[in-house]
């Protein structure tokens, strides 16, 4: 253990708030390493033979914090709420203190941004005070009761969506081998959506090649770092409630998956979809329009997908589409379909 240090997720990091707040006793699922640091690489907290010392823990606010805010504005026996507001807030007292439970998630992650949203527009005319607690609200570490007591006032109901928050954005990534039809359906997506009045961005395969990987070549390392790198950037878009569409060929499952937990870690649950163009081999190499199979065949391009380096179908896509016998169009469609079905859903469940 002496030297070693280790990065802590947002559960691990929510975990050890529990404990720094004095919410729970200790914090099992913490790693044994000697300094735990956050994600920005911040030294939050430290083990040794006395236990662990607990430094700060970055973005969440304790119950003293909070507490002391509440005594500044002179409230006392504050009416606490726990989760989304209810369907009628008539009932609900002109002041009000908003527990939101988001353990999982980081307290300034915009699916929060829009939960507490939602109490804005719901209780128009009350004076609020809302705060993301490291509590999962699915299976709660303290009682809510207890809760409210400890951020200093007393529990007067809850609404808790189990879910992890959800921005209401989405990622679509097509996948499929060299022609399959990747970038000519991204492309009229990109259209319907935009004509339904959507807002949406294009990681052009060539434009990300040339500007966001430069440098990159086609190695398994090199397109894996390109697959993660268009996966951060369409998260971060769909963080903010926009929809990103990418046409990469993507071709390593355990990649493919690593984007996705890129996207749902900053939009939520479901903000992720999978596009596979199962186009087979024998007709991409029938199109071959830029002559690369034809190359690959001969050995003068080392490396290429479907040929002298794997493409592994995926077993996980939410949208499969048949090219042969479906045209662009209705493969756009097809595609454009779900993603509207998926915002609106996910729109509905992040308080929209």
């Amino acid at each position: 253990m002496p030297g070693t240090r280790t990065r802590l997720t947002d559960d691990q990091l929510a975990e050890l708030a529990r404990v720094a707040f004095g919410l729970v006793a200790n914090a099992p699922g913490l790693p044994g390493a000697a300094e735990l640091e956050d994600a920005e690489g911040v030294l939050v907290a430290t083990r040794d033979d006395g236990g662990l010392t607990v430094r700060e823990v970055p973005r969440w606010r304790s119950p003293d914090a909070v507490r002391a805010e509440l005594a500044d504005r002179h409230r006392s026996d504050v009416p606490v709420w726990v989760g989304l507001p209810p369907a009628d807030v008539a009932g609900l007292p002109h002041r009000l203190l908003v527990l939101l439970p988001v353990a999982g998630t980081r307290p300034d992650a915009a699916g929060v941004s829009l939960a507490a949203g939602a109490w804005t527009a719901a209780a128009v005319g009350r004076e609020l005070v809302v705060v993301p607690v490291p509590v999962t609200a699915a299976v709660p570490e303290v009682p809510w009761a207890e809760l409210a007591i400890a951020y200093g006032g007393r529990l007067i109901g809850h609404r808790v969506d189990p879910a992890a928050p959800r921005t209401g954005g989405v990622t679509v990534m097509f996948t499929g081998l060299s022609g399959a039809g990747k970038s000519t359906i991204a492309g009229r997506l990109v259209e319907l959506l935009q004509e339904a009045g959507r807002t949406v961005t294009l990681l052009d395969g060539d434009e990300v090649r040339a500007h966001l990987s430069a440098g990159l070549g086609f190695s398994r390392a090199d397109r894996d770092t390109n697959v993660r790198r268009i996966g951060w950037v369409a998260g971060q878009i769909a963080k903010h409630g926009g929809i990103a569409v990418c046409a990469p060929i993507a071709p390593y499952a355990d990649t493919r998956a690593e984007a996705r937990r890129l996207v749902e870690d900053q939009a939520g649950p479901g903000s992720f979809v999978l596009v596979h163009v199962a186009t087979t081999l024998a007709e991409c190499e029938a199109r071959d329009r830029k002559g690369l199979y034809a190359k690959a065949r001969r050995g003068e391009i080392a490396e290429f997908t479907g040929i002298s380096d794997p493409y592994e179908v995926p077993t996980d896509a939410e949208v499969t589409l048949e090219t042969s016998t479906t045209s662009a169009e209705d493969n756009a469609r097809q595609v454009l379909a779900d993603v509207l079905a998926r915002t609106a859903a996910l729109r509905r469940g992040a308080g929209g």
